[in-house]
């Protein structure tokens, strides 16, 4: 199997497991400009060179080797799960992508056609119940990762344990899981520890949140998406989430962290 969304550094410097929906546009493009002192012009997730990539298939070998080596300090970055699940909704469901279109071509009518999801007209601009709509996007994201229907769970919404969990599996041991909540003061961990080509001062990067603008904006705060019903499905969703990045299931309105994050217990307990 390998290290799916893993990518390094040309300089092998560090290692990054990407988990989609956690600054990951942001770290790619920071670890892109600790090599080559600028940073790469477009959506990092299309470069083709300049970093490796595990779905680059000359950078197999090396990222296998590094890996299971350890020889570069490596790190993920997770994100609390009502946050991250609301925007997935916002980008990938309601919003038009990058390339003009929808996302995933039929799956937005078959949302529609399904669960009854409003995603606000053909352009998502106009006005639409974002509340009702998402609820019944979260019955649809539970079915794809609990039964596998109508679909295979996507990326975006699957659960970051499942990402992290693959990097140890294979043999990889990460050296610091990054809350996006703290992002600064985790990545400058991540910079402390490492020795780049280039120079890098995090507070001049620029926040590269390609999924910006892609969908309506967010109406309400995001304990109002949030009844007992949802919650009850989250934490069926995103159960060891929760425990092993210790966010707090029981307050949708405190993104923050409630405790520190423990690796031995992460490779334990994803290793399996």
């Amino acid at each position: 199997m390998g290290f799916p969304g893993t990518w390094m550094t040309e300089s092998e410097s560090v290692v990054y497991r990407v988990v989609p929906k956690c600054a990951c546009s942001t770290i790619g493009q920071i670890m892109y400009y600790s090599d080559h002192g600028e940073f790469f012009d477009g959506d990092i997730h299309d470069a083709k060179k300049g970093m490796h990539k595990w779905a680059l298939d000359g950078s197999q070998e090396p990222i296998t080797t590094n890996v299971q080596n350890h020889s570069s300090y490596a790190f993920t970055c997770v994100r609390n799960p009502y946050t991250r699940i609301l925007s997935s909704f916002f980008d990938k469901i309601c919003g038009i992508q990058r390339n003009g279109k929808r996302y995933r071509g039929n799956l937005v009518p078959l949302l529609i056609q399904k669960y009854g999801i409003d995603v606000g007209g053909e352009d998502g601009k106009q006005e639409f119940d974002q509340i009702a709509s998402f609820r019944r996007f979260l019955l649809f994201a539970r079915d794809t990762i609990r039964w596998r229907r109508p679909m295979d769970p996507d990326i975006h919404w699957s659960a970051m344990s499942g990402h992290v969990s693959t990097f140890i599996v294979n043999g990889g041991t990460y050296d610091k899981i990054v809350w996006t909540e703290a992002f600064n003061d985790g990545m400058q961990d991540v910079l402390d520890a490492i020795e780049t080509p280039k120079p890098i001062k995090l507070a001049d990067v620029p926040r590269f949140n390609e999924s910006e603008g892609h969908g309506p904006k967010r109406a309400h705060p995001v304990e109002d998406y949030f009844d007992d019903l949802s919650m009850h499905l989250v934490y069926e969703i995103y159960k060891r989430d929760f425990h092993l990045f210790k966010y707090d299931f029981e307050n949708p309105a405190n993104k923050m962290p409630v405790g520190e994050i423990d690796l031995d217990e992460v490779h334990a307990k994803l290793g399996e």
